[in-house]
């Protein structure tokens, strides 16, 4: 059996490079260096699919930059990466959004708004 990881991508024999992560309750997805251990709910990647990464509309894609050098491997590999979610999962200063000019706001719930009718 190879020591190497492959590409979780279907039908891609290329060497991983890079380890992607999901924060399903932060929409956020973390791209790093290979992991030391394959995780159940990571995915390898090789150097071309992660380049070419992209997630869903309204997800953060948090990229961890490799190291320079030759490829070390440690024991905080997934901490690095937990540490990583944990930062962009902190809560951002927003400054309140004002309604659009002809369509007064009504209420917010959420990331949905309730818009008044403009026959009222």
């Amino acid at each position: 059996m190879s020591s190497v990881r492959r590409c979780s991508r279907t039908a891609c024999g290329r060497p991983a490079v890079a380890t992607l992560t999901y924060v399903y309750a932060d929409s956020t997805a973390v791209l790093g260096p290979l992991a030391t251990y394959a995780e159940p709910h990571c995915y390898d990647l090789c150097a071309e699919h992660a380049e070419r990464l992209t997630a869903p509309r309204g997800w953060e894609v948090v990229r961890l930059a490799a190291e320079a050098g030759p490829l070390r491997r440690s024991s905080d590999d997934l901490e690095a990466l937990a540490n990583a979610v944990r930062e962009a999962a902190r809560p951002q200063p927003s400054t309140p959004r004002q309604p659009q000019p002809g369509q007064p706001e009504a209420g917010r719930r959420g990331h949905l708004r309730v818009l008044r009718s403009p026959d009222n």
